[in-house]
C-alpha cells in the first residue's frame, strides 16, 4: 500500500477502498454496478426528458418530481468516476481537493432530496385537502422559490464545515472507508480539534432530515384526515392512491439513511464489507428506485414512456 505525506495537507491524496477482501472479483462486480449506474442516469434522463416534452405534465406534482429526477441525476454523476474507477482499475486514489468536493455534493444532494420530498408531501396535502386552489396556491413563481429556498438551504448551510475540511491536518492513514468521501470518514483521519465539525454536522443532521422526516409524518397525517372526510370509498382510494409513489420515495430515502447511521453507531464489529455495502446503497438505491417507482405508479409518466418506446419501434 503506498504511503502518503502528512506533511502538506493542501497536496494530500487519498486512498479509496472499494469491497475488502472481493478484489479479485471487481471485475464481475464492476458489470453490476455499471449496469447500476447506467438506469440511474438513463431512468432520471428519461423522467425529465418525459416532463420536459409532455404539455400535460407541466403542473406543481411534475415540477417537483423533475427537481428530484435532476437530484438524483446529479448524485449519480458525482459518485460514477470515483465506483467505477475503483473497480475497473483505473485508480483509488483522490486528491483532498477532490475528495472534498465530492463530499460538498454528496450532502448537499441529499439536503436537496429532502427537501423536495418534504416540498412534494406538501404538493400532495394541498392536492387532496384543497384541488379546486391547488394550481392557485402552488403556482409556478412559488414553485421556484421553494426550489431555490431548498437549494440555499441545503448547499450554503453545510459550506462552514466544508471549508474547514480543507484547513485540517490528516496524519493519519490517508486510507478512507468507502469508494467515495463521507463528511465523517475524513474527520476519522483528521489531527486537528474537529468538535466544531462534529457537533454542526450533527445539528445540521437534526435540522435538516430529522426536521423534514417529521414534517413529512404530519403531512402524512393531514392527508389521512382530509382523505376520511371524503364520502365515496372509491375517491378516498384514488386520493390515497396519488400519495403511493412519493411514500414509496420516502422510505427509499430515509430507510438506508437510517440502516447507515445504525451501522455506524452499533456495527463496529461487523465486516468492513457491511459498511461499504450500506454506504453504497445510501448513495446508489434512491437515485436507481425513484425513476422506477414514479414510471410505475405514476400513470401519466407510465402512458409517455410506452407511447415515447412504440413510436421508436415503427
Amino acid at each position: 500500500m503506498s504511503t502518503f505525506p502528512a506533511h502538506d495537507t493542501n497536496s494530500s491524496t487519498f486512498l479509496l477502498t472499494g469491497f475488502p477482501g472481493l478484489k479479485k472479483y471487481y471485475p464481475w462486480l464492476s458489470i453490476p454496478f455499471s449496469c447500476i449506474y447506467a438506469m440511474v442516469l438513463s431512468g432520471n434522463c428519461l423522467v425529465l426528458h418525459v416532463i420536459h416534452t409532455e404539455a400535460s405534465l407541466h403542473e406543481p406534482m411534475f415540477y417537483f418530481l423533475a427537481m428530484l429526477a435532476l437530484t438524483d441525476l446529479c448524485m449519480g454523476l458525482c459518485t460514477v468516476h470515483t465506483v467505477l474507477g475503483i473497480l475497473w482499475g483505473i485508480s483509488q486514489e483522490i486528491s483532498l481537493d477532490a475528495c472534498i468536493a465530492q463530499t460538498f455534493f454528496i450532502y448537499g444532494l441529499s439536503g436537496m432530496e429532502s427537501g423536495i420530498l418534504l416540498s412534494m408531501a406538501f404538493d400532495r396535502f394541498t392536492a387532496i385537502s384543497n384541488p379546486l386552489r391547488y394550481t392557485s396556491i402552488l403556482t409556478n413563481a412559488r414553485i421556484i422559490k421553494i426550489g431555490l429556498g431548498i437549494l440555499v438551504r441545503s448547499f450554503i448551510l453545510i459550506m462552514p464545515p466544508i471549508i474547514r475540511l480543507k484547513l485540517f491536518h490528516y496524519c493519519r492513514s490517508h486510507v478512507l472507508s468507502y469508494s467515495f468521501c463521507l463528511h465523517q470518514d475524513l474527520l476519522r483521519l483528521a489531527c486537528s480539534d474537529i468538535h466544531f465539525n462534529s457537533f454542526y454536522a450533527l445539528a445540521l443532521v437534526i435540522c435538516n432530515l430529522l426536521f423534514d422526516s417529521v414534517l413529512i409524518i404530519i403531512s402524512y397525517i393531514l392527508i389521512l384526515h382530509s382523505v376520511w372526510a371524503i364520502a365515496s370509498r372509491e375517491e378516498r382510494f384514488k386520493s390515497f392512491q396519488t400519495c403511493f409513489s412519493h411514500i414509496c420515495a420516502v422510505l427509499v430515502f430515509y430507510i438506508p439513511i437510517i440502516g447507515l447511521t445504525m451501522v455506524h453507531r452499533f456495527g463496529k464489529h461487523l465486516s468492513p464489507i457491511v459498511h461499504v455495502l450500506m454506504g453504497n446503497i445510501y448513495i446508489i438505491f434512491p437515485p436507481l428506485m425513484n425513476p422506477i417507482i414514479y414510471s410505475v405508479k405514476t400513470q401519466q409518466i407510465r402512458g409517455r414512456i410506452q407511447r415515447l418506446f412504440s413510436m421508436k419501434r415503427k
